[in-house]
């Protein structure tokens, strides 16, 4: 499987067949498959990335913040 770079937000809802990769990605953290995470969160571009850290912020449950947060990096 060749690897993804730089895919905006739009071209992996539709690579993954889900409304919203954002929430996507988040439950892949909570149910602990970090690996998994990871590739997506790396997937992503730029700006993308800028993105979901907003959603992360504004939308998920404060108490995954930070466990995301240190994901990412």
């Amino acid at each position: 499987m060749a690897k993804r770079h730089s895919k905006t937000v739009a071209q992996q809802c539709r690579y993954y067949e889900v409304d919203n990769i954002f929430e996507y990605m988040v439950e892949v953290c909570i149910n602990g498959n970090f690996s998994s995470f990871r590739r997506l969160y790396h997937e992503l571009n730029k700006e993308a990335r800028k993105d979901f850290i907003a959603f992360l912020i504004l939308e998920c449950p404060p108490q995954y913040h930070i466990e995301i947060l240190q994901k990412t990096v």
